[in-house]
Order: structure tokens, then sequence, then C-alpha cells
């Protein structure tokens, strides 16, 4: 054999193994990003990395102030409720009502959250105006059961038993209005795709994400610097083998092209999670009465704190708008 021959063959070996040894970096890689995702222990690296992903050092600033407002709602008399979900999932709730209700919320927390955290600063404006408030615990996270997150493709079908289990408790005769932070956002807003009771009035979608799939994207692209194209494929068949769905199996887009509930949009033009285009996309794809709330300034679902009397505002006139004791749809 030839040396000429002997260096061509050499080169082959040596090409394929390297890409043998590159195909795996990839798929160990794109397993520990989906893991981050979508199970319930998140690995190791996360803690670490939490910033990174997030894309802001900012949110660190107030984190006193919002674990101040979660422990105050956590000390409130919340009754802690358990359903099924429609896979069988054991799902709790904390139920929090008031003396003359007017309207209820069911409250769909973030990615990586909790209903205390992310609800613990605006709870008290919920409470003062009349509002009874069903706390999820979103499945693959607290005290909820399962060992996967769905990023709102599983979790609007847990929306729409709580809705069940809400009018069931109330009879039906208060307005509902659906209210959700980023991943939470997500998961009300796939809840529009379903034909929901006549007393949901009204959607409140704060930062919200148009896919799994398109915020997948942006964090591994935008803030973790990771070209998406290698991933997706290996990261999808494994999204799929988790919770039998592909990260673009299901969007808002999708739901909001045949929603009948009015939604008011809410985003922070500083937002370095969720970008806010992903907002905009949200509203041009609504049929049903929209509304938009753009706070200048304000970080991923960091709305309310940036502009409490603005937000508070656009809450009030949207319950004025649509909270009536008539079928709602």
């Amino acid at each position: 054999m030839s040396k000429n021959k002997n260096k061509i063959i050499t080169s082959i070996l040596l090409g394929t193994t390297a890409l043998g040894v590159l195909g795996i970096v990839y798929k160990k890689t794109a397993h520990s990003l989906v893991k981050m995702a979508l199970d319930r222990e998140h690995p190791k690296f996360f803690e670490k990395g939490r910033d990174k992903v997030r894309g802001s050092k900012e949110l660190c600033k107030i984190i006193q102030t919002m674990t101040k407002a979660s422990n105050e709602l956590e000390s409130t008399n919340c009754e802690q409720i358990e359903i099924k979900a429609h896979d069988g999932t054991r799902l709790i709730g904390h139920w929090r009502s008031c003396e003359s209700p007017k309207r209820i919320i069911i409250a769909m927390h973030g990615w990586r959250s909790s209903w205390s955290h992310d609800f613990g600063i605006i709870a008290p404006f919920w409470h003062d105006n009349d509002c009874c408030v069903l706390f999820a615990e979103q499945r693959g996270q607290g005290l909820s059961g399962g060992n996967y997150m769905g990023f709102g493709m599983l979790e609007r079908y847990d929306c729409f038993e709580w809705i069940k289990w809400v009018n069931e408790k109330t009879g039906g005769q208060l307005p509902i209005y659906l209210g959700g932070v980023s991943m939470g956002a997500s998961t009300i807003l796939m809840t529009a795709g379903f034909d929901l009771p006549s007393n949901v009035c009204g959607i409140i979608a704060d930062c919200g994400f148009t896919s799994p799939h398109a915020i997948w994207k942006h964090v591994l692209q935008s803030n973790l610097h990771i070209p998406y194209g290698l991933y997706s494929a290996v990261a999808n068949d494994m999204c799929k083998k988790k919770i039998q769905m592909g990260s673009n199996d299901y969007s808002c887009i999708e739901a909001l092209k045949n929603n009948k509930i009015p939604v008011l949009f809410v985003h922070g033009s500083d937002d370095h999670f969720v970008p806010i285009k992903m907002t905009y996309e949200n509203y041009r794809a609504c049929s049903a009465p929209k509304h938009l709330f753009i706070v200048p300034g304000a970080e991923h679902g960091m709305s309310y704190l940036v502009d409490k009397a603005g937000y508070e505002k656009r809450v009030i006139d949207f319950w004025n708008e649509y909270d009536i004791k008539t079928p709602c749809n």
C-alpha cells in the first residue's frame, strides 16, 4: 500500500473519530440542556449559570423584596387544595378567599419558580380588590407531582382542570380571570385554545413566550451563546421522550388564533429572558379583544415592580370592561 493511501486512510479514521467524539459531546450537551429545561431535578451547573440563563444580573437586586412578599403570602390563610390532572398527576393549589368576592383569579407561576415567589408582590392588590385567588403549583415543581415541566404544553390541561375545580367550588357564578407570569403566562395563553366555560372572562399574560422551541432557541443563542441549530433535533427528540410532545408541537400562536377570551398582554421593554417581540407576536395572533401594556425599563417579570400604579390601573380597567355577571364568551 502506498504512503499516500496510508495518509488518506489515516485522515479518514481521524476524521471519523473526531466526528464521533463531537457527536457524543453534542448529545451530552443537548441532554444537559433539556434536563435543565424540563426535569424537576435540575443539573448541578444550573445554579451557577442561572444568571446567564435569565440574561441579567439586575434581577438579583430585588430578591430581598420578593422573598419578604413571598413569606407574607405563605403566612396568609390559604387553604391547600389537591386535585388530579387529566393524566393522574397530583396537582396542588392554594385557595385564598375574600369576604365579598367580585371575581376569581387562577394564577400560574413561572419556570423553576413558585406560587408565592411570583405572586407575593401582587397578591395584596388582588385581595384588596375583592379577588378570590387559586394559586396553582405547576406540575414538576413545588408540591405538585410529575417529574417534568411541559413549558405550557402540558400545563394548559392542568389549568383547565383548575377552572373546573373553581367552578365546582363556587357554582360558576363569578367571573374568572387567568393570570400568569413567564411560563405561567404561556400556560394560560395556551389554555385559551380550549373551549372554556362562559364565566372565564379574561386573561392577563405577563411576559409569556410564543412556544418552547422559540424560547429555547432564544435563551441558547442570545443568553448562553450556543448555536441552537446544532442541538435542536436532539433536544426535540429528548423532549418527545420525556413529555410525549415535541418542543414545537403546540404554541401560544396556535391557541390565540382561535381564542375568544379577551387578553391583556404585559411585558417589560428590557426583558432579556423572554424577548418583548414574543408578546408582540402573541398579540398579533390573538383573534379576541386584546390590550397591550408595555413597561419601559422593566426586566423579566418586573413590570409590576417598575410601574405599580400603571399596572394596577390597566388591570382595573380590564376588569371594569370584562367583569360582567352574564356569560363572558
